[in-house]
């Protein structure tokens, strides 16, 4: 896969003191069919954990390409990240205290958390966290990653504060720094990744072929951790992961998809746990030119999808119906926006005032890098040929999609694993000059707006712009967000406090407990 797209896949991540990183796991909120009501959380046990990915792809730089989701959720439990997805506010402290900008929102100053230590005891000070910061923003993708952050404005002051200078105005700095800012030692070598002491929960001790065991941190600054234990299993295929979960061979298998979920739905000694808003599965139309490019055509196409029959075919009900707006998991997403509905006598009016050409066979490129996204395509694909339009799914081996089709391409489905900033996709796939453009959408209109937004101060007006910019994207993009899939995680009876926030926030898991 395009480095550049996997760094800004796991980006929202995502792709997380007691009280304040309560806020950033789900406590607990589970689908769970057996559990006492009133069970207090306890301290003991090891949670064995299923993720997904492939031996050829491993890595240990945190810093670096993660494409398992098993190397990320390893790297994630032991190396901090500044700031981390929060539940009443989007951004919540993580190794970072807290933060504060300047008037004109150039200038943020983080404060590192009181008693935040690495594994090694040694305490964690701001050129650390400066040099951290500075080799993240050396990578391939590090513009994408600290936007707007030359590395020259990246400084300590003193020993506990850190402070980023942008380019230009941006209130959402701090959500920006969840993304892969894990911290390591000052001066760190390459070849000391896999033994480099982290500042998180908890603690490597062993690693291998990508399975990993992992203790508590005793001296973690965020609080209190429950488990003695995580041990990680990696797998290729969420089957697998699934049979080994039924078969007792592991307590959670991580997002694990809506089949496995329809398998689980009858066993009382499994939970499922759903994490809304996770991922999004849009199909692009580019509108830089080609036959979508006239927006009356991209209309159309949005007018001949029946939105609610993608939801319960592809997604088994696990989701919900969208509207063509990314970011529906962020506080400020339009709820108000009119939701399309579909209008199939409207979609072919448009579709004869803009000349387009129903004699032709359009090709919709995609891939089965996660489930049910070639089978949106299908479905798509039937919806809209009773609208006149004649369109033939391609699926491509993934590394061929990336490489060939994505941003590239007329018709394609693309996806995303974190959903919870309206500004995170504006900045990354709709402002004019960003680099992963995917529909090649350029809108004065909408830079301005996205200008606009990030550069006010006061909250409420800052939402009332962004709500502007939402309703720009539902009229004019290139994105058909059909709907949005849940996360899903399935556990054994006993598993207790898994995350519900979707994108990063999935693999927060020291809250998590087990009742036995």
């Amino acid at each position: 896969m395009d480095i550049n797209r996997r760094q800004v896949l796991w980006a929202g991540g995502a792709m997380g003191a007691t009280a304040l990183l309560a806020a950033c796991s789900g406590g607990g909120d589970t689908s769970d069919k057996t559990a006492a009501a009133g069970a207090k959380p306890r301290k003991g046990g090891t949670l064995r954990v299923g993720a997904l990915g492939r031996a050829s792809a491993i890595t240990r730089d945190p810093h670096g390409t993660q494409a398992n989701e098993s190397d990320y959720l390893i790297i994630s439990l032991v190396h901090d990240t500044l700031t981390a997805p929060g539940t009443k506010m989007n951004t919540a402290p993580r190794l970072a205290s807290g933060w504060k900008a300047s008037d004109d929102l150039k200038t943020w100053r983080f404060t590192i958390a009181e008693g935040a230590k690495f594994h090694d005891g040694s305490p964690v000070t701001a050129d650390d966290v400066v040099w951290s910061l500075r080799r993240l923003r050396g990578t391939p993708s590090g513009a994408s990653r600290l936007p707007g952050i030359k590395a020259g404005n990246i400084k300590a002051e003193g020993t506990g504060t850190v402070v980023l200078v942008s380019d230009y105005a941006n209130a959402e700095l701090p959500l920006l720094t969840r993304l892969t800012t894990f911290v390591l030692k000052r001066d760190t070598k390459d070849k000391e990744l896999d033994k480099a002491p982290g500042t998180g929960p908890f603690k490597l001790e062993w690693f291998r072929s990508g399975n990993a065991r992992l203790v508590r941190n005793e001296d973690w600054h965020g609080g209190e951790v429950l488990l003695d234990a995580i041990e990680v299993k990696i797998f290729e295929s969420p089957q697998a992961m699934s049979n080994a979960l039924l078969a007792g061979q592991i307590d959670v298998a991580s997002n694990v998809g809506a089949v496995a979920a329809r398998t689980a739905e009858k066993r009382k000694d499994i939970q499922i746990v759903r994490r809304p808003d996770d991922m999004a599965m849009p199909i692009v139309m580019r509108t830089a030119g080609g036959p979508f490019a006239n927006p009356k055509v991209r209309e159309a196409l949005r007018l001949a999808v029946d939105r609610e029959a993608m939801v319960k075919q592809v997604l088994s009900g696990y989701g919900k119906v969208a509207n063509d707006i990314l970011g529906t998991g962020d506080p400020a997403f339009a709820k108000d926006v009119p939701l399309r509905t579909r209008d199939l006598a409207k979609a072919k009016s448009l579709l004869k005032e803009a000349g387009f050409d129903t004699s032709r066979t359009y090709k919709l490129m995609t891939t089965e890098d996660i489930s049910g996204l070639a089978e949106s395509a299908t479905l798509f694909a039937t919806q809209v040929r009773e609208a006149g339009v004649k369109v033939e799914v391609v699926k491509q081996e993934s590394a061929t999609f990336w490489d060939k089709t994505w941003l590239k391409g007329d018709l394609y489905t693309t996806y995303w694993g974190t959903n919870d900033s309206v500004v995170f996709f504006a900045s990354k796939t709709m402002v004019s000059d960003s680099a992963t453009n995917e529909a090649g959408w350029k809108s004065t209109e909408f830079d301005a707006a996205y200008h606009k937004a990030i550069g006010t101060k006061d909250a409420t007006e800052r939402a009332k712009v962004l709500r502007e910019l939402q309703q720009i994207e539902h009229d004019a993009s290139g994105y058909l967000l059909w709907g949005m899939a849940d996360g899903i995680d399935l556990a054994a009876a006993p598993v207790r406090g898994l995350p519900t926030l979707p994108g990063y926030g999935r693999v927060l898991l020291e809250r998590a407990w087990l009742a036995r």
